[in-house]
């Protein structure tokens, strides 16, 4: 059974997965307080779900990019619980998360985060046939900065506010996704984290770090 954890934002995930089903997931929106609400909120899943910490097998975790501090409480989190348990732990792009959620489609997709300072992080993916792959590095700017810079058509999805999916709606060539396709999923996460434990492809465990955009970020070009 694998356990997966979310703590790039403010939007915290959990869920446990065993390849077949999801046994237990949970979101919620933390107002800065993932130190204290993580592990208790952990109990409690395990509880209502009949599982114990000696069941889980394997560890998946969000790496990024995010808040510099949550993504450090759900790290720690999850290297300690491997480290005392000598689990594995697979180390999943935050962005990947929320494109792996979108529909297949012809045109590319745009998945987007919060990044701070009034600027979204984002990534650009193309259809690989049977999944998104991501294009190209991690950038960061302004939204009004990514929509001019938009000259063919895209679907766009991803952590956004009630103003920016106003001003999404209103880019003729940009196609925004629900606000139920929005949300970061754990359990995406966590099929995510499975599908590479499954092929062997496993993380250092010491060495696994989150994913950082610098304060101006790469530039949009």
């Amino acid at each position: 059974m694998l356990l997966a954890v979310d703590t790039s934002t403010s939007l915290t995930g959990l869920a446990l997965y065993d390849g077949d089903q999801v046994l237990g997931e949970m979101t919620w929106i933390t107002r800065q307080h993932h130190t204290t609400e993580l592990s208790p909120a952990l109990s409690g899943l395990l509880s209502r779900c009949g599982v114990s910490m000696g069941m889980v097998t394997a560890l998946g975790v969000a790496v990024g990019p995010g808040s510099f501090t949550s993504l450090r409480v759900g790290l720690s989190l999850v290297k300690g619980i491997a480290l005392a348990r000598n689990l594995p732990v697979m180390g999943i792009p935050t962005l990947d998360v929320i494109a792996a959620a979108q529909p297949l489609a012809e045109h590319p997709l745009i998945a987007i985060i919060q990044a701070g300072r009034t600027r979204i992080a984002f990534s650009m993916y193309k259809n690989s046939g049977k999944q998104w792959q991501a294009e190209g590095p991690i950038r960061s700017g302004t939204l009004e900065e990514l929509i001019d810079g938009i000259d063919s058509p895209a679907s766009i999805a991803g952590e956004l506010t009630p103003e920016e999916r106003k001003k999404i709606s209103k880019a003729k060539k940009l196609r925004l996704a629900s606000p139920v396709l929005c949300v970061r999923r754990p359990a995406v996460l966590a099929e995510l984290a499975w599908n590479r434990w499954r092929n062997h492809d496993v993380d250092d465990t010491a060495t696994l770090a989150p994913i950082y955009l610098h304060v101006a970020g790469t530039p949009i070009s």
